[in-house]
């Protein structure tokens, strides 16, 4: 999505990622390796999340800013690994060659592994520097949206399921609230943490994650379909190659594009409380229905 907001939120966000990683204790061959993967481009939506609710709540984007970039290289860390030939085997990443096809399986691993790490590190770094007593409870929801009960436990369970043929609704509802909405999820309520929500804010802002977890997975379903490779920066048709549990497979083109206008509703609604304060992410919303890549 292209705007001035989401222009200002990526500058501040790329430029301290870029930061971050000029530190000299980092041997050059990780540090090249991380950021490669870093650098490859992408939406940064999960970070662009975490800005626009901490300003949304009354929050500064400065204080946020450390758990954006810790949420961009958890996130980063996750495709590096989605990619290997021992996962989903994919050759291109953002229009690059994948981290392991530039610099081989072992140092691929080792990147992920230091973006993830390093991620906490500098969350960390930031929460010894404030006096905002929730700054912990928003890396702590960084933690269970990244780990065993997040983005691991969906990519587990996306893996158990390829090609079963009785997983069903219930199956496909666990695996994506892990594996894609967890994180987004997480990267909302950090950002609220680091304003001054109220207690009925933060329950509408984990509300709205978790729905507009499922649309953002719905549209990546259609888009393995009936994307453009260019556009994507990767092979679409692979997820139904690999027998993988979607929502076109279980039910339908058709069906699909309407489960993704109704959840857009639902996730527009559930900001009802913070009215005009909520349109950079009724804007994402409105982007996410309509993207193409």
């Amino acid at each position: 999505m292209k705007d001035d907001r989401s222009d200002r939120y990526i500058s501040l966000v790329e430029d301290a990622l870029i930061e971050y990683l000029k530190d000299q204790r980092i041997p050059p061959t990780l540090r090249e390796a991380m950021l490669y993967s870093v650098q490859a481009g992408g939406k940064r939506l999960r970070p662009c999340l975490t800005l626009a609710t901490c300003e949304m709540v009354g929050g500064n984007v400065e204080d946020a800013l450390p758990l954006a970039c810790g949420i961009e290289m958890i996130h980063t860390y996750s495709l590096i690994h989605d990619d290997l030939p021992c996962i989903d085997n994919d050759d291109m990443r953002r229009g690059k060659p994948s981290n392991h096809k530039k610099f081989g399986e072992a140092t691929a691993v080792l990147a992920g592994d230091g973006l993830l790490t390093y991620a906490f590190q500098i969350m960390l770094r930031a929460a010894k520097k404030t006096q905002n007593r929730n700054y912990i409870n928003a890396i702590s929801a960084i933690a269970n949206g990244a780990g065993v009960w997040g983005v691991v436990a969906g990519q587990i369970e996306d893996k158990a399921h390829e090609k079963d043929p009785n997983a069903g609704e219930k199956e496909l509802l666990d695996i994506h609230s892990r594996k894609t909405g967890a994180l987004i999820t997480s990267a909302l309520i950090a950002g609220a943490y680091t304003g001054y929500p109220t207690q009925d804010e933060l329950s509408a802002v984990l509300d709205f994650g978790e729905i507009y977890g499922v649309l953002f997975q719905i549209t990546d379903d259609i888009l393995d379909v009936e994307g453009d490779e260019k556009l994507l920066g990767k092979s679409i048709g692979k997820d139904g190659a690999s027998g993988k549990l979607t929502y076109p497979k279980l039910y339908g083109m058709s069906e699909s594009r309407r489960m993704a206008v109704e959840a857009a509703v639902k996730a527009k609604h559930a900001l009802d409380i913070f009215g005009e304060r909520a349109k950079y992410l009724y804007q994402i919303v409105d982007y996410t229905i309509g993207r193409k890549a």
